[in-house]
């Protein structure tokens, strides 16, 4: 009798992770400066400090996975050409 193991489930983009945090940062950004809205003025200033706080912890977070990522490429570099 034969084992067999089930498929690997499927993996998911080290990218999620900043673009969750970005589109949450954009959505606090508009709460936050461009909103007019006199119900989500109580929570302004909230909004305007998370937006920054996401926005720039999803840059510095995509900086982070690129680098990781270029890291764990095997170097493509050519070989020198023959004498």
């Amino acid at each position: 009798m034969t084992e067999t193991k089930p498929p690997a489930p499927p993996q998911i983009s080290p990218y999620v992770f900043p673009v969750l945090l970005a589109g949450f940062g954009l959505w606090c950004f508009y709460d936050g400066w461009i909103s007019v809205d006199p119900d989500m003025m109580k929570h302004q200033t909230f909004n305007r400090i998370a937006s920054g706080v996401l926005l720039l912890w999803a840059g510095l977070d995509f900086v982070r996975t690129r680098r990781m990522e270029q890291a764990d490429k095997p170097a493509n570099k050519p070989e020198p050409p023959a004498q």
